[in-house]
């Protein structure tokens, strides 16, 4: 059983779902002169949304035909392996470190054989070296060439480097914020980090939404370092 915030996967009729087709929709019209292929999920603090939001967008896209692959670049709490119900023995640090072959860390989901995912793997003492590494910039070039979308998730940008490390090596960024609890100095603060470093945030999400305001709640979870789903 897959996270119940994967709504795409859960509830594909519902409305929250619907908005993540429209996202998709926004994902593919978003460029012009440059194709939006790898894109990095990230947000100012902990709790805003970045993995639900990630692993829906990818649900989306899969299912309009797309071969796409999550990537769980959050080497301090990952959680994609969670959300999606696969294992985290071996992922990226096995191949950044121990030259484990791509073959060896790809899992493909179950609901929908379009997705593939390569977890975290174990937690290495150096995340932030790891994902700044040349060894990193070409398996992601490499991986350009199999898949049509890449999704990284990484942290949260406001607190930790990787996010500014590896955002300049996508071709865009997307930004969540969580309705009534995103700081806004701290969303200024997140962004001011993507564009010194060069990233291109291509978008922002809006994350738990109340649905007395809207006609629908988007989903409640739990705090970054807290309990898991």
């Amino acid at each position: 059983m897959v996270s119940k915030n994967l709504i795409a996967y859960n509830n594909p009729k519902s409305p929250i779902t619907e908005a993540y087709r429209m996202l998709r929709t926004n994902l593919y019209y978003c460029h012009t002169d440059k194709r939006i292929q790898t894109i990095v999920v990230t947000s100012p603090d902990k709790g805003e949304g970045k993995t639900t939001t990630g692993g829906n967008l990818a649900l989306t896209i899969a299912k309009d035909g797309h071969k796409v692959l999550i990537l769980d670049c959050d080497l301090r709490k990952p959680r994609v392996h969670k959300y999606f119900k696969v294992d985290n023995e071996q992922g990226i640090t096995n191949m950044l470190v121990d030259g484990l072959p791509f073959e060896n860390i790809r899992k493909i989901f179950q609901g929908d054989s379009n997705i593939h995912i390569v977890t975290s793997g174990p937690l290495p003492p150096n995340p932030a070296e790891l994902l700044g590494s040349q060894k990193m910039l070409q398996f992601l070039k490499k991986l350009k060439e199999e898949y049509d979308y890449i999704l990284i998730d990484a942290p949260p940008v406001g607190q930790v480097t990787d996010a500014a490390v590896i955002g300049p090596e996508a071709d865009g960024v997307i930004l969540t914020l969580a309705s009534a609890q995103s700081n806004i100095h701290a969303a200024k603060r997140a962004k001011e980090l993507l564009d010194n470093v060069g990233a291109k945030i291509i978008g922002t999400v809006l994350t738990k939404v109340d649905k007395s305001n809207t006609g629908y709640k988007y989903y409640s979870y739990y705090n970054y370092y807290g309990e898991e789903a």
